[in-house]
């Protein structure tokens, strides 16, 4: 299952609720807000980096621009996508939980 993530996580639980709830197989998109959840430093980076110990973690490139984050301040391990990378990631698992 592909998990998406769209609220900061210094708004909201959202992104510590998905993480508690993954299963074997899945993976974790961040897009919108959500992206600021995968800067490194920060407490929901850390509970990031300790999710990419059981599965793959993304973020959406775009959305990390737009809010004036650049890569090389994202978690070590999680992967940026684009538009395109996030298409692909829809239609490699069986099944999309977006956690609103």
């Amino acid at each position: 299952m592909l998990h998406t993530v769209n609220k900061s996580p210094f708004t909201s639980q959202t992104l510590v609720q998905c993480l508690g709830h993954l299963s074997d197989g899945a993976a974790v998109l961040l897009i919108e807000d959500a992206v600021v959840g995968a800067t490194a430093g920060t407490a929901a980076g850390e509970a990031v980096a300790a999710c990419l110990k059981k599965c793959p973690v993304y973020v959406l490139g775009p959305d990390l621009m737009a809010r004036g984050i650049s890569e090389g301040r994202v978690v070590k391990g999680v992967q940026m996508v684009d538009y395109a990378g996030f298409v692909k990631l829809v239609t490699e698992h069986d099944a999309v939980q977006s956690w609103l």
